[in-house]
């Protein structure tokens, strides 16, 4: 996902200081909203984590070092998530979060708008429940 210049999303939206806000932010938002409860719950009680996997596949995904891949080796992100329940309720809280954390962090709207997309192709994806 590369402009017309060879400048990642990674580099475009800051590299790794606003990766991590983008991530911890979306964490705090999916513990803090009750509208996130369904996906929240899907989670371990500390979210320390999930948010360094999120941070270091997102790094990568996005352009930046290839940090996730270093240390776990291929993503396989859909079959590291089948032994949760994931429906529609949940991909739509996912992205709730993820949404309202790259308001706060990307300033870019035309990258905003085509990661939103990816990651909305991504997010569903990852459902494994009918519906």
């Amino acid at each position: 996902m590369m402009n017309r210049d060879g400048i990642t999303p990674y580099e475009r939206i800051g590299g790794e200081p606003v990766v991590r806000a983008l991530v911890k932010r979306f964490y705090e938002l999916m513990d803090t909203l009750p509208e996130a409860y369904d996906v929240r719950k899907l989670h371990a009680a500390d979210l320390s984590g999930s948010e360094e996997k999120l941070y270091l596949f997102l790094t990568g995904w996005l352009g930046g070092p290839q940090l996730y891949v270093e240390k776990f080796g291929p993503p396989h992100l859909r079959q590291r998530h089948l032994p949760f329940a994931i429906g529609m309720a949940e991909r739509d809280q996912w992205l709730l979060c993820m949404r309202q954390a790259m308001e706060e962090h990307i300033d870019d709207a035309p990258l905003r708008s085509a990661l939103d997309k990816a990651l909305t192709e991504l997010a569903d994806f990852m459902r494994n429940q009918p519906g």
